[in-house]
């Protein structure tokens, strides 16, 4: 059944593909990834784990899913440069860029720190980065276009002013809620108008440069903004670890 107001062009067929694939292999890696972790704790100290499904080692090197994302997006990227493919072909390319968007951005908090942390706490990254990319290409899908004015009737120059307007204030919004030490929700504030307001509006994080200079120390904001984000944080990493699961202990 169509959803009334979207027409499924080739474009939007080709997004719904790429978004298609990106959820499908986040969740083939974190299943993979998550038995692989189940049969290193069980494997008696000092052996490898046994089971189908393994680390990839060359030449002795844990070979990590992010390099197989990294080559895809590449090669992508060269075919759609040099052959610029239509129909299926296009299809095809946005969902083998969506597979590789998937396996680079579940390691996102390994390239951030530089290090193995896809199971410790900074590791939660990744689902955020994974949540934000998920939530621009379903904006995307939808139609959301918050820099283009195209579809305004030109013969309404009052309603293109209002439209600029709403766009230049949530712009301001985004970066408020990067400024308050919200970088994900300016990200996605930016394509879906009403959420970078709302989190312009609301309290800073405590360790943000908004906080750092607007905020007593020993102030009522701060004393509330830390309260907030200990209630935020729990919850939302509570919903990380069942996305991708709970860090070691």
């Amino acid at each position: 059944m169509p959803i009334p107001g979207l027409e499924a062009t080739p474009e939007r067929i080709s997004v719904l593909w790429l978004l298609a694939a990106f959820v499908t292999t986040i969740a083939l890696t974190r299943a993979a990834t998550r038995y692989i972790r189940h049969q290193a704790d069980r494997a008696p100290v000092g052996t490898a784990p046994r089971g189908p499904i393994r680390d990839i080692l060359i030449n002795g090197i844990h070979v990590h899913h992010q390099v197989w994302g990294i080559i895809l997006i590449l090669l992508v990227g060269f075919v759609q440069v040099a052959y610029r493919p239509v129909g299926v072909w296009a299809d095809v390319t946005a969902a083998a860029f969506g597979a590789g968007a998937a396996l680079t951005l579940d390691q996102f908090a390994m390239w951030l720190h530089l290090e193995d942390v896809y199971w410790s706490p900074e590791g939660r990254t990744s689902i955020t980065a994974l949540i934000t990319t998920g939530a621009i290409a379903v904006a995307v899908l939808l139609g959301i276009d918050p820099l283009g004015l195209a579809s305004t009737p030109t013969g309404l120059p009052w309603l293109r002013w209002a439209l600029t307007a709403v766009i230049v204030v949530n712009l301001v919004s985004a970066l408020v809620c990067l400024l308050k030490g919200k970088p994900w929700l300016s990200v996605v504030g930016v394509f879906v108008p009403g959420l970078a307001w709302a989190g312009a509006l609301r309290l800073a994080r405590p360790r943000s440069w908004w906080a750092a200079r607007f905020y007593d120390p020993q102030g009522r904001r701060m004393r509330l903004a830390r309260e907030r984000q200990r209630r935020h944080q729990s919850r939302w990493d509570a919903l990380l670890d069942l996305i991708g699961g709970p860090p070691s202990r």
